[in-house]
């Protein structure tokens, strides 16, 4: 009950604090206006999601806003960049879009930001999970977040037991011991069964967001923000951290001559091997959990969190977030501003994660119980989550694939491969 009533009233408070914010932006109207938001119209709101997925969320949304209409138009993942930039160059774009944190620092100059004098700090904060201030700048607030993707720790039970492994480890030096006793090779030394995909890119899936999360854990945000200007953080010296150990750790897993030798690059890619029974623990996003079971339906396998750093006072995972933007060319902006933070603090967000199976990004929902194997621990993973903003994901992939083979290559010390990486990330940022 006590739960329950903490729910109700971060709920009551973030709608009093939403209406507060339109009314003082001049969206809500008080008086005997019949439509007190002043929205009026209909507002295209554009994303990937299959539009039989969502439907029924946004059919409900308009029912319960009568005054305007959403509509939803879907866009095909693999064209969604191209079409949203052709759309809006040419006048004819969105009023509204849903967008990743990947490609929010690329539309920053298309999205209109919210200032924090309509939508205030505080509000946002005590509203979404860290994962979703990625949208959060100086000037203000890119989107509201919507869901969130964690990165999590997959494993097979079945090889656990089998090694008298009784829980899956807590930290990285857990996962340290763990390798020597699930690691097998063949009289030549080929690898045959697999603790962990670390220490390469290419088929490592999300060996940058592995690495990120490495760096982040010991404090590290990757990028920052100074008077609108953001950069790179990778080559900061601060006694707290040290990246090039970081890299190092992370590279050792590749290393024949080292104790945790586990993973090389002739191995098949990290998801297959892991569906595949070959390995034991896989480093994958809440998201892909559909597609791991029907892989491989029969596999034993559960989640747990990603390992974090022993003894340290901060809990961290990178997460992927999805936000709801709103275009700087809408024709009908008080509508779609409207719209948009209805969706993100009313019922829509709670529909719009159960209908795409996803951790939604406020925190009055994920204080609601899940009682199955695995939503608990996406949803405690989403408290932890957190994300940098990504000028390029192409480019950021190249820089980090650069710094990993620099360094096993032995043409760059771990201290080189960071400097390198952090001066072409500072090039991203100065296009």
């Amino acid at each position: 009950m006590k739960g329950n009533f903490q729910i109700i009233l971060v709920v009551i408070f973030m709608a009093l604090a939403l209406f507060g914010v339109l009314v003082f932006a001049g969206i809500i109207k008080i008086g005997g206006d019949n439509n007190p938001t002043g929205a009026q119209g209909t507002v295209v709101l554009w994303g990937t999601e299959k539009t039989q997925t969502i439907s029924q969320a946004i059919e409900d949304f308009n029912k319960a806003n009568p005054t305007f209409i959403v509509k939803y138009v879907q866009k095909y993942p693999e064209t969604f960049d191209n079409d949203l930039l052709e759309a809006l160059a040419s006048g004819t774009g969105p009023d509204m879009f849903f967008i990743s944190d990947e490609l929010a620092y690329k539309y920053s100059n298309k999205i209109y930001t919210i200032p924090y004098a309509s939508y205030p700090l505080a509000t946002f904060k005590n509203s979404f999970v860290r994962a979703g201030e990625v949208f959060l700048t100086g000037k203000g607030i890119l989107a509201f977040p919507l869901v969130v993707d964690p990165l999590v720790m997959y494993y097979n039970r079945s090889t656990l037991d089998a090694n008298n492994i009784i829980y899956p480890p807590a930290t990285w030096d857990d996962l340290e011991n763990d390798v020597p006793l699930i690691t097998q090779k063949d009289d030549s030394g080929k690898i045959i069964k697999s603790a962990v995909a670390m220490g390469q890119f290419s088929n490592v899936l999300h060996a940058k967001d592995i690495l990120t999360t490495l760096f982040m854990q010991l404090g590290n945000p990757i990028v920052s923000e100074k008077e609108g200007t953001f950069f790179s953080t990778l080559d900061t010296s601060n006694v707290k951290y040290d990246l090039s150990s970081v890299l190092k750790f992370y590279t050792d897993f590749t290393d024949p001559l080292n104790n945790i030798y586990s993973w090389n690059r002739a191995l098949q890619n990290s998801q297959d091997d892991f569906s595949a029974e070959n390995l034991a623990f896989y480093f994958g996003f809440a998201s892909e959990f559909t597609s791991l079971v029907n892989k491989n339906p029969n596999q034993n396998f559960l989640a747990a969190p990603m390992p974090q750093v022993k003894n340290s006072n901060l809990k961290l995972t990178f997460a992927h977030t999805t936000g709801i933007a709103i275009s700087s060319f809408s024709k009908n902006f008080n509508t779609a501003f409207t719209a948009a933070s209805l969706m993100a603090t009313g019922d829509f967000a709670s529909a719009y994660a159960k209908a795409t199976n996803a951790v939604p990004a406020r925190r009055d929902l994920l204080a609601v119980k899940q009682t199955d194997a695995f939503f608990p621990i996406f949803y405690s993973s989403a408290l932890f989550g957190e994300s940098w903003l990504d000028p390029s994901t192409s480019d950021t992939d190249d820089i980090f694939r650069n710094m990993i083979e620099g360094v096993l290559s032995n043409n760059m010390t771990p201290s080189e491969a960071i400097r390198d990486s952090s001066a072409k990330l500072d090039i991203l940022f100065a296009k």
